[in-house]
């Protein structure tokens, strides 16, 4: 099992490597864009001079650059800095400064000149937040009506369930929260328009979290219904349930005890799954709702062409996906304890 985990996090950085390695060329042959105040752009290219991906000399005369910048400092001082070097070398130094400074580039639009994983690191927390909380209302709701749903197979309450279902997977999640921002901020107001701010009263910050976590839990409770009722329904039928009712266990009991535990089999990976599809998924609704967030981050930089945080941004979401993965792997185990992920067949 152990030799099964360590090759799956090896595996885990080589895969996160070619993502990150072809996302950063890609990039590369986007074209680029500066824009600010000079001594914000003389700031972001001495740190550019520091990281290894450009230079500077003192006059531009004999010099056979490609890419020169001049800024101008004061009445009468001039910068130079040049910016040929190739995109395997900028490759190998952005190697470089990660593995031996943990360094990940500069922000050119964001906060010019501040770290790339400094900014991460201030919009991280409030999705994961948010992912939380909509995972702590979705669960217990998506169980009950799936079990629900599976126990009362064709009848009025099940046709119900499964229409709302439907309706909640076919709204886009846009229009949803722009209904609820219509709903319940304009017309009821009982719930912020946008997004608190951090100097806003406790209430008014936890009055913000409403409407993206009701946003994110529809879709959700609706996937887990389907899926748990679709597995119960499936497990229900078998013969060692009709077993299970002979020996006298009631009907409760062999769906609590048997039932829901091998139906959990393909449902507990999706959980997991669905957490990393509400933290990809929440890049629209952090845009409607102007919440701080990774995902409104990543869109902001990519407008912004801040190439170096939407590196950044993607590094984070890409890892915390592949680390994902192997939990989901890992879990089967711990569900059904006949399966040993990695032990020989």
């Amino acid at each position: 099992m152990w030799k099964y985990i360590l090759q799956r996090i090896a595996l885990i950085f080589v895969t996160a490597f070619i993502i990150l390695s072809a996302s950063f060329f890609l990039l590369k042959l986007v074209p680029s864009a500066f824009a600010g105040t000079n001594p914000q752009v003389l700031t972001f290219y001495r740190k550019q001079v520091t990281l290894g991906y450009c230079y500077q000399v003192e006059d531009i005369i004999g010099t056979t650059a490609d890419h020169v910048v001049t800024i101008t400092s004061g009445s009468s001082s001039k910068n130079y800095y040049f910016n040929d070097f190739s995109i395997v070398h900028q490759y190998g130094v952005w190697l470089y400064n990660i593995f031996t400074k943990w360094d990940w580039g500069t922000s050119t639009a964001i906060s010019i000149g501040s770290s790339a994983m400094s900014i991460i690191s201030t919009r991280i927390g409030v999705s994961m937040k948010l992912n939380i909380l909509s995972m702590f209302f979705s669960l217990p709701i998506g169980f009950f009506l799936g079990i629900t749903s599976a126990l009362k197979k064709n009848s009025v309450y099940d046709n119900v369930v499964q229409v709302l279902i439907m309706v909640c997977v076919s709204i886009p999640s846009f229009v949803l929260i722009s209904f609820l921002i219509l709903l319940l901020s304009f017309y009821a107001k009982w719930l912020p328009s946008t997004w608190p701010s951090t100097m806003d009263g406790a209430g008014t910050i936890a009055a913000g979290y409403v409407i993206p976590v009701m946003c994110l839990c529809f879709g959700t409770i609706a996937g887990f219904t389907r899926w748990i009722r679709a597995e119960l329904t499936e497990v229900m039928s078998s013969e060692f349930l009709l077993l299970a009712r002979t020996k006298g266990l009631t009907k409760g009991q062999t769906v609590l005890r048997h039932a829901l535990r091998n139906s959990m089999v393909p449902i507990f990976p999706m959980i997991i799954g669905e957490f990393i599809g509400i933290l990809s998924g929440s890049m629209i609704l952090e845009q409607i709702y102007a919440i701080p967030g990774i995902g409104f981050l990543y869109v902001d930089a990519l407008t912004a062409k801040d190439y170096n945080v939407v590196m950044t941004d993607l590094a984070v979401v890409t890892m915390i996906s592949l680390a994902a993965s192997l939990v989901v792997d890992l879990s089967y185990g711990f569900v059904d304890p006949r399966i040993r992920m990695g032990a020989r067949k």
